[in-house]
């Protein structure tokens, strides 16, 4: 089926008439195991015999003209693949962990033109997480790593002027903009006294990137300029609620932002006194929210549990791992709060994916690719542990072009007693 459903993307959607046909094979390279331990993991682990066609070291030279392509993830990207191998491997015979690579091999059946082949090279293979595999048996699957240099320092850093900055942001492919670069540069200068090593920067870069600080929505909205009567009366009523809530002076000094019209309204609330069931934590884990349950005829106090999570960066360049920890994000935290999760919903925007695959903007992915992997992402995660999603929406606009939007919830409940509420202190050592 998988065979059947690529086939028919790469013939119809990517333009691939010399395609005649796509067989899909997974290979297995195992290390650390004897003779007897592999011939059992062979058709227990390693294939299903019922209907998967199974070769030891060689598989039968393909009929006719073909393209082989052999995918693997990049070194140091998860393989839940290999890794889940390795684990059951392991747990079958009682011994080591033997090391198992997982590839995925192509057979493009017909006569591809070297363009045609190399668009679905293109296709099939993302370069942030996969690579392109050799076909030949590996020695041995054993990494030797070569012992890491010495870390740059930026020498004169803290001295470069706006053009220098400009040049690091380009060189080092920079996350973050020109004024947060600034920012870093007069920090390391007044505060540090010294220029920063690379790591430094490149640490920093992640954690203010839009997935970690959320950029996007704490940009300071100066000018807002709204056609729709009703939004507007929605923003009006905000802009009332900001004095009611902070006072006049601070409202008129704290910047509007998405992330404060978001959550302006839960504020609004809880000053009016309207949140008695809100449970307040000094952690900042899921919404909780007490309620009472009828347990064996006895009234109980419980938490009711739910979060949300976006991925939306994550999703766009990474669509299966992007929307698999957005899920897995939202389960998280409920689970640290004692909480087994038991719905979920997900909210997800894309470009139209029936777009020509010929009109993808540079450096992104195709929206059909996006739409269908996330969705593949999304669902393995929660069907791994068990959650239902109930409901799902998809928007296709193409304002979603720009950035993907993935975003999940997910809802669940405990005894309130179950959950122990402490106030973090300072370290002792």
């Amino acid at each position: 089926m998988e065979a059947e459903h690529l086939f028919g993307e790469l013939r119809h959607t990517l333009g691939l008439t010399g395609l005649t046909g796509v067989r899909v094979l997974r290979r297995y390279d195992v290390e650390g195991v004897d003779a007897a331990v592999y011939a059992a993991a062979r058709t227990t682990v390693l294939s299903e015999p019922q209907v998967d066609a199974l070769w030891d070291e060689v598989m039968p030279a393909p009929e006719g003209e073909h393209t082989l392509l052999a995918v693997e993830a990049l070194p140091g990207q998860y393989d839940q693949r290999a890794d889940s191998c390795a684990q059951c491997i392991q747990m079958m015979h009682g011994g080591e962990r033997p090391t198992v690579r997982a590839a995925t091999v192509y057979v493009l059946e017909g006569a591809l033109t070297t363009p045609e082949a190399a668009k679905a090279r293109g296709y099939l293979i993302n370069p942030v997480e996969s690579r392109e595999a050799a076909l030949d048996k590996p020695a041995t699957l054993r990494q030797d790593y070569p012992v890491p240099a010495a870390v740059p320092v930026l020498d004169g850093f803290t001295a470069l002027d706006r053009a220098g900055l400009e040049g690091v942001l380009a060189q080092y492919a920079l996350a973050m903009d020109l004024a947060d670069l600034a920012f870093l540069q007069a920090y390391f200068r007044d505060e540090e006294g010294r220029d920063p090593t690379l790591t430094e920067v490149r640490v920093v870069d992640t954690y203010w990137s839009d997935h970690c600080r959320h950029t996007t929505f704490s940009t300071h909205l100066d000018a807002v300029e709204i056609a729709d009567d009703n939004v507007k009366a929605a923003y009006e009523r905000y802009l009332s609620a900001r004095v009611e809530v902070y006072g006049a002076e601070k409202a008129a000094k704290r910047p509007q932002t998405l992330m404060d019209i978001a959550t302006l309204g839960a504020k609004t609330l809880k000053k009016r006194g309207l949140l008695p069931e809100l449970d307040e934590s000094e952690e900042i884990n899921a919404c909780s929210i007490h309620v009472p349950a009828v347990v064996d005829g006895a009234e109980q106090d419980w938490l009711l549990m739910f979060k949300n999570e976006t991925h939306n960066h994550p999703t766009e360049i990474e669509p299966f791992g992007g929307a698999a920890t957005c899920i897995g994000g939202c389960i998280r935290d409920p689970l640290s709060g004692r909480v087994y999760v038991h719905q979920a919903m997900r909210l997800t925007g894309c470009g139209d994916p029936r777009t020509p695959v010929e009109q993808t903007l540079e450096g992104k992915l195709p929206q059909r690719r996006i739409a269908q992997t996330a969705a593949a992402g999304y669902s393995s995660y929660g069907n791994q542990i068990g959650l239902a999603t109930g409901h799902v929406a998809e928007l296709y606009h193409e304002g979603y072009v720009a950035k993907h939007l993935e975003c999940g919830a997910v809802v669940g409940a405990a005894p309130a007693s179950n959950v122990r509420r402490e106030r973090p202190a300072p370290a002792t050592w």
